[in-house]
């Protein structure tokens, strides 16, 4: 009887060590870091990537980060996502999966280059943004990649909802023990691989009325001249992106998905807030780009409204 309780007392410690273990490791991983959302400037600069292209179900492009790291593991690592993985089926999602060669005026490393390019892997470079909605997460463990993909993005998405914002495509960026999730608000083009502006244009998903189709995602009419999309498609780099030619609300749906449709009444109560929701935006921004010299600081309301809206 005494060996039996015996037993039971070091049973009863030893799982409770373990649910405590446990316990420990997940809030560790970022279970309850706080989770802040912003507009501003980028984290990152413009910058060289030596990636690999994919379709297939998101949850296996683990693989690619894997491999990238392989080759330079001091590299940061990053993940471009462009469809919405509620609206499109696992084996159409495509990704752009690779790791930083270079940021800035900085050159790549000609021998890297040439290692990535015989593992199979293409070069092409990301321009640099001044307004971008970001987000971060820390990058402790492997369940840390986990917690920030179910906690950072559902938040990302009331976001850009509540603030009409047009923001594609999103970017996962694994950099000093730091996640950083952004989505630019322009030069959105220069962030799609040739392997997607070479893509077939595909179906979309949901018919929307006519309304919601002349009506962008800022609230602006999609045929002004400071729409954030006509602007884009006027632009000569890159025009041939198969999200461009989307209307504003379909490239939002496509990439994050956030629910229904919605009746003519609340569309015109998206329109009459619009201008509000970008004051807040336009605060927001001027916050973000005060690290950008007094120069950038100086920039008008009126022009930053329009670098937010798709002017390049």
């Amino acid at each position: 009887m005494s060996d039996f309780l015996s037993w039971g007392v070091i049973g009863f410690f030893s799982l409770a060590l373990l649910l405590l273990t446990i316990s420990v490791y997940v809030m560790y991983s970022g279970l309850l870091t706080e989770i802040h959302i912003s507009t501003g400037s980028s984290p990152v600069k413009s910058i060289t990537v030596a990636y690999k292209y994919r379709e297939g179900p998101y949850k296996e492009s683990g693989l690619l980060f894997e491999e990238s790291c392989r080759i330079a593991p001091e590299l940061p690592t990053v993940g471009v996502f462009y469809d919405d993985p509620k609206k499109v089926p696992g084996p159409k999602c495509r990704c752009a999966v690779g790791s930083i060669l270079s940021e800035g005026d900085q050159k790549p490393s000609a021998e890297l280059q040439e290692l990535y390019e015989k593992f199979g892997f293409h070069i092409f470079t990301f321009p640099e943004v001044t307004h971008v909605v970001s987000s971060c997460f820390p990058y402790r463990t492997r369940l840390s990649i986990i917690l920030g993909v179910r906690r950072v993005y559902p938040q990302l998405d009331c976001y850009i909802k509540d603030r009409k914002l047009c923001a594609h495509p999103f970017l996962e960026i694994y950099r000093s023990r730091l996640i950083y999730y952004m989505s630019p608000l322009a030069k959105q083009g220069g962030f799609y691989v040739p392997e997607v502006q070479k893509a077939p244009k595909r179906q979309q998903e949901h018919e929307e009325s006519e309304e919601d189709r002349r009506t962008d995602i800022t609230g602006a009419d999609s045929h002004s001249d400071c729409s954030s999309v006509s602007c884009l498609l006027q632009s000569h780099s890159r025009d041939t992106s198969p999200a461009l030619s989307l209307s504003p609300s379909d490239l939002y749906h496509q990439r994050r998905g956030s629910g229904s449709d919605s009746d003519s009444g609340s569309r015109r109560s998206r329109r009459s807030s619009s201008f509000s929701s970008f004051e807040d935006l336009q605060l927001e921004a001027e916050k973000g780009v005060t690290s950008d010299g007094p120069e950038d600081a100086k920039i008008s309301s009126r022009h930053r409204g329009l670098v937010v809206e798709g002017e390049e």
